[in-house]
């Protein structure tokens, strides 16, 4: 399966790429267009290429989904932060092509998206739910997809909630309803995540923290893999790894 990684240039695109050629993941996949807008890489790809991996800016993430819609490939979407705008250009494009968009493509951090949920549902509005995250300093967007991927995740498991960004100021007490998400950025942390359900008496905090970015990436080409032949949509990494 000949394919396109696009954001070759990026920490994310260079692991991909790596991947890809040492054959450590998905070993049925070939590079055949390393794709950025930076000198010495691959402008587009060729009419050959059967799927894409996108690890690059929100902002260009929706034309280059556009033309694999037209020629009906798969598209993986790892970048985050793309406005309302181009996320209604990807849900078009996901009615001619499956599209698998995750704000995170770890077996983990997926598997503390049921673990967040489960907690919410079965603690209830009587604990506080506060998710902090923390990336390297290069990171473009905050909060991080990751952070509202577990924010919703919690929201859908208590049935409600008004998520807060940060705080700052005159604030006034914290609303029970609140789910607040904070975002921390520094050195060369590969991605740390916290929610915290603070009750009364007690708190609970489930952990997640990436070692390698090769976890991403790993998840990322097995989802390209995955995806193809599947029906046009957008698929998430909970299809694929629990059906």
């Amino acid at each position: 399966m000949k394919i396109a990684i696009v954001g070759a240039a990026g920490r994310m695109g260079r692991m991909l790429v790596k991947m890809v050629e040492e054959k450590s993941v998905a070993p049925e996949l070939e590079v055949g267009w390393k794709i950025d807008i930076a000198e010495g890489f691959d402008k587009a790809w060729g009419d050959d290429c059967e799927g894409v991996v996108d690890f690059s800016f929100h902002a260009a993430v929706p034309e280059l989904a556009e033309k694999a819609a037209a020629a009906g490939i798969p598209y993986v979407i790892g970048t985050t932060g793309l406005t309302a705008d181009e996320q209604a250009r990807i849900d078009e494009c996901a009615k001619k092509i499956p599209v698998v968009q995750s704000g995170n493509y770890s077996l983990g951090v997926n598997l503390l998206l049921g673990l967040v949920e489960q907690a919410a549902k079965v603690l209830g509005a009587g604990y506080d739910i506060e998710v902090v995250e923390m990336h390297h300093k290069h990171k473009k967007d905050a909060p991080s997809g990751t952070a509202l991927m577990l924010a919703k995740a919690a929201k859908a498991g208590r049935g409600g909630g008004e998520f807060v960004f940060g705080r700052h100021g005159e604030t006034g007490e914290r609303k029970a309803e609140e789910i607040a998400i904070h975002a921390l950025r520094g050195g060369s942390v590969v991605g740390d995540h916290t929610v915290m359900f603070a009750g009364d008496v007690e708190r609970i905090e489930l952990v997640h923290k990436a070692q390698s970015r090769e976890a991403f990436a790993a998840g990322a080409l097995r989802a390209l893999v995955w995806a193809k032949g599947k029906a046009p949509k957008i698929w998430t990494m909970k299809d694929i790894l629990f059906g």
